[in-house]
């Protein structure tokens, strides 16, 4: 950091460096700016830093963006942004104004500070969100949308075509973070996801500009720049420093805060927004594009989070945390490429040793989805310590009928009680008998979820000589051993029934990574050509 820097950064965190005298300074960093909460007023400072797709280095550039930042604002909270101060110093002194006094040294956006209770983040974590304030935050945006006139055809097209580069660039600056907040893994499937969906859409996606939805929004429309203060609902903090982030579709624009309704466990809020816009737009394309859209965003969050995690001014917590939600929103954007924007109930099944728990555990950790493995459960039920092969009479009774009965009754009533809090969650269970596959079918289509199913394969000598490997194996919680492979072989009913397309077979012979790989694949590949919704 630049000497003068840290002595306008250490000016503004004194209370003496403002007029109104405040009792004390509070500095919060973001990736590209250093906000001094100075009640009742906050000062945002610009970072000289090049991101790309914002670049400050200049002072020149930061004030033109304070200018953008205060007059684009305006737009949807105009009685918070007050002014553009300068930084100015005056024998031998700092000093903050908003006229000008001899050489500038920097610049800063003046706002009215809002109640922190008030902003829809802090509201969601006090459970007093409601949907008639969502409903209420939707007219608002109806009535900004429709405020901005479509852009010109010509820069509306090439709106569309900036909108596929920005998502690429997103992946590209994420691979830096791979081992951090993202796994090579994801970061391939997302890739993979976004290609497919932009050669199967194409035309809906042009189609877009054609019908007057490239619009200068927002941009930046995530959870903790909306704000409710009595029925005054405000949206602050657009992207002024690019507005060819900001000259988007609407449907873009919004698919923001649905994504971050999501990842703050509020789908059925994200719904009831997505209803209200719906139905003032009667625009069905809307619901295709979802997907696309919300994946993009979600990478968006985890790339800023990402670079904020890297900020070398960060305190070292502040850092860890910031790495912390950027992997939250990656595992959100691979969810999203998997399934979709619905909650989805995924079951790996298959015969013993096939590696279905193995693909459970893996997409476990690329989505953050829960899991629950029929092993672990039947074990935890039992009150079996989960490492612990019991006798051949023990056995007999934890796996009996009236066990696995249990367990089974289990599996359906975890997935269902997940889907209706909003959420997907992944089964790990043989499901070798058609009557339990048709209770969870029942369940989950009853509660109004889908299911998608991913049956694991092997061939009879690969799972033998797995089977072999566990006699050795302490840390196995499956009991089943070589000495089972004819009784349970004999008694598994493969899935016949499912249809093809909830059903996706994958063979595991190969190495675990490449099997892994290939799974991702498939499942992002139909999600992307179906729409994912």
């Amino acid at each position: 950091m630049q000497d003068v820097t840290r002595q306008i950064l250490e000016f503004l965190s004194r209370p003496e460096a403002y007029s109104h005298h405040p009792a004390s300074v509070r500095c919060v960093q973001t990736h590209a700016s250093w906000v001094f909460v100075a009640s009742p007023y906050v000062y945002k400072i610009k970072k000289p830093v090049d991101f790309g797709f914002l670049n400050f280095t200049t002072l020149q550039r930061r004030h033109q963006n304070c200018l953008w930042e205060l007059q684009l604002n305006r737009r949807l909270a105009e009685d918070v942004y007050l002014g553009v101060d300068a930084i100015c110093r005056i024998e031998g002194h700092w000093v903050l104004t908003s006229q000008p006094q001899g050489e500038v040294f920097e610049w800063c956006v003046r706002m009215r500070e809002l109640d922190p209770p008030g902003f829809l983040r802090q509201r969601l974590l006090d459970g007093v969100v409601t949907p008639a304030d969502v409903r209420r935050v939707a007219e608002r945006l109806l009535a900004f949308y429709d405020s901005q006139p479509p852009l010109p055809p010509e820069e509306s097209r090439a709106a569309t075509e900036r909108l596929h580069a920005f998502a690429a660039d997103n992946l590209r600056i994420a691979t830096q973070f791979v081992g951090q907040s993202i796994t090579a893994h994801g970061l391939a499937a997302l890739a993979e996801y976004n290609r497919i969906f932009e050669l199967t859409h194409a035309t809906l996606l042009q189609s877009r500009s054609q019908l007057g939805w490239i619009r200068d929004a927002h941009g930046d429309l995530h959870l903790d720049h909306v704000h409710l203060s009595g029925e005054t609902v405000r949206i602050y903090d657009c992207l002024e420093f690019n507005a060819e982030l900001r000259h988007i579709d609407v449907a873009c624009d919004v698919a923001f805060l649905m994504m971050d309704l999501d990842f703050h466990g509020r789908h059925d809020l994200a719904e009831i927004l997505q209803a209200r816009l719906q139905e003032s737009w009667r625009d069905p394309a809307m619901t295709q594009l979802l997907c696309y859209y919300q994946c993009y965003r979600a990478c968006v969050r985890g790339k800023v989070e990402s670079l904020h995690g890297v900020t070398e001014t960060a305190a070292d917590t502040e850092r860890q945390a910031a790495i912390a939600l950027a992997k939250r929103y990656f595992q959100l954007a691979v969810g999203y490429a998997l399934s979709g924007t619905a909650p989805c109930v995924l079951v790996c099944c298959g015969r013993i040793a096939t590696g279905k728990s193995a693909l459970a555990e893996f997409l476990s950790q690329e989505t953050g989805w829960p899991l629950y493995s029929s092993d672990r459960l039947r074990k935890t039920l039992a009150h079996v310590e989960l490492h612990h092969r019991g006798t051949a009479e023990e056995r007999a009774t934890l796996y009996g009928s009236a066990m696995t009965e249990r367990v089974y009754s289990e599996l359906s009533h975890q997935a269902v009680w997940h889907f209706r809090r909003g959420q997907s969650v992944i089964l790990d269970a043989t499901y070798s008998d058609r009557q339990y596959r048709t209770s969870l079918r029942q369940c989950v289509t009853t509660a109004g979820g889908s299911l998608m199913w991913v049956e694991a394969t092997a061939d009879d000598a690969v799972v033998r000589e797995r089977l072999r490997r566990r006699e050795d194996d302490r840390h196995v919680i499956s009991d089943a051993r070589e000495t089972d492979f004819e009784r349970l072989t004999a008694k598994y009913n493969a899935p016949a029934e499912i249809p093809e397309s909830a059903m996706l077979r994958i063979s595991t012979d190969g190495e675990l990574q490449q099997t892994c790989t290939e799974l991702l694949r498939k499942l992002v590949s139909r999600n992307a050509r179906s729409g994912g919704y």
